[in-house]
């Protein structure tokens, strides 16, 4: 994927569109419970992109934090057909950004590892010689 062509994509409905600049820092399949609610029950596929090289060319997102939980997350999606687009992380520099919410996913081009198999169903796939961690990988 080259760091110098924009990934662009939006949600299902059009109200929601992005560009985002920068090389990935990471790509991967998250397994964890949260993960599955927001995909309809299978793992996420995403990418960790800098939160920098992130601009929303249309509208703005919906957000949703679980104030009770320590150190919890925010899940930025479309107010009008719930496409949820990307999680912001507490204290970091970068995002989570949804595949499926790019103009062309094929970008994405697989994951590097899956993560939080902890939480993994037995209907969850990981392909053969892909690494896989209970919860994260270390840094």
């Amino acid at each position: 994927m080259s760091e110098t062509t924009p990934l662009t994509g939006g949600c299902y409905c059009g109200a929601l569109a992005y560009a985002a600049e920068g090389a990935p820092l990471f790509a991967a399949q998250c397994h964890c419970r949260e993960c599955q609610y927001f995909s309809g029950g299978g793992p996420n596929y995403f990418l960790l992109l800098p939160k920098a090289g992130l601009r929303w060319t249309e509208g703005r997102p919906a957000r949703f934090t679980k104030a009770e939980l320590e150190g919890a997350v925010t899940r930025c999606f479309c107010g009008t057909c719930g496409t949820h687009i990307l999680t912001e992380l507490p204290g970091r520099d970068q995002v989570v950004l949804k595949v499926g919410s790019l103009d062309d996913p094929a970008r994405y081009g697989g994951p590097a590892a899956a993560i939080h198999c902890l939480d993994r169903q037995a209907f969850h796939q990981i392909p053969e010689g892909l690494p896989a961690f209970d919860r994260l990988p270390p840094r």
